[in-house]
């Protein structure tokens, strides 16, 4: 197992993390977000969070999910003046891409900065292959990081999420970013690949970044461990042989780097993965993990 050091990220800083939270700088802004991984005490002080932060999202009491509200029911506290929306810059290994936040109901604010060393790995394999013009398809895309990643290097890449609204997020994406031509897909991953499959469809790159529960567009239900070995098994058929890769994603905390290895082996037995688990490093020392995940190239 790798424990894969961040990229550099001049628009994002973990500052500290602990007792469930962590204090981190978005471009301009610095947040107060949970974090069920942080069980340890931060380095710092509550104060000195407090005078750092210009917003604070807390769970509810008494309750496990997340809403908009107040510090006294849940939801984002604004601490400092600061605006409902910005942009950051995303890096490459050559340029990059911009991307828009928003303090969501949910905590999200519209990107994992972790991710910033898979942009990289498929920026640097859709460059190395040797087609004319390389198809990637990002399933759970989520507001498009990896979209944009593989987009700047030159693929063609189809664009999955089963919620309309982050669909139309990552459409704001590429326009700040400059980019175009990436096809949209609103539907359920596992009924898309379905038709992929019977269409004789190919790919040469897939990124996963399944939930551990979701809904589809017309209410299907997603639960990673039921829903995972489908999924693989019909990845397996649509990737291309040669001048490939796949990435998969697993941020479900009873899934270990292990699991992960040994799902894809299950499907591509004949190819070497390298596996491992994504962390930040923050700034007061401690290293905030973030997901594991297993991912291989092919020539």
């Amino acid at each position: 197992m790798k424990l894969f050091q961040p990229v550099e990220f001049k628009d994002y800083q973990l500052i500290d993390c602990g007792n469930f939270e962590k204090l981190e700088r978005f471009g301009d802004y610095t947040l107060i977000r949970p974090e069920p991984q942080a069980v340890w005490l931060p380095k710092l002080s509550r104060e000195t969070w407090l005078k750092a932060a210009h917003a604070q999202f807390q769970r509810e009491k008494q309750k496990t999910s997340y809403r908009a509200g107040t510090s006294e029911n849940g939801g984002w506290s604004i601490l400092k003046k600061m605006p409902a929306s910005w942009v950051v810059n995303c890096p490459l290994p050559q340029g990059g891409f911009k991307m828009k936040l928003s303090m969501t109901s949910f905590g999200h604010i519209g990107m994992f900065p972790e991710q910033a060393s898979n942009w990289a790995y498929i920026y640097n394999s859709v460059k190395s292959m040797s087609v004319q013009k390389t198809r990637i398809l990002n399933l759970f895309a989520y507001t498009g990081g990896a979209t944009f990643a593989a987009n700047a290097a030159g693929a063609d890449v189809t664009h999955l999420d089963a919620v309309k609204p982050v669909v139309n997020w990552s459409r704001e994406n590429m326009e700040l970013s400059g980019q175009k031509d990436i096809r949209w897909i609103v539907d359920d991953a596992l009924k898309f690949l379905h038709r992929e499959v019977k269409r004789g469809k190919t790919y040469h790159g897939i990124i996963l970044d399944p939930p551990a529960y979701g809904r589809g567009p017309t209410g299907e239900k997603w639960v990673l461990e039921e829903g995972i070995n489908e999924l693989l098994k019909l990845c397996s058929q649509i990737l291309e042989k040669n001048n490939n890769f796949l990435i998969l994603n697993l941020y479900s905390l009873g899934f270990s780097s292990l699991i992960a290895q040994n799902l894809l082996e299950s499907y591509f037995p004949t190819v070497e993965s390298e596996f491992g688990e994504f962390y930040l490093q923050a700034k007061s020392g401690i290293r905030l993990p973030l997901g594991t995940f297993a991912r291989f190239r092919g020539i």
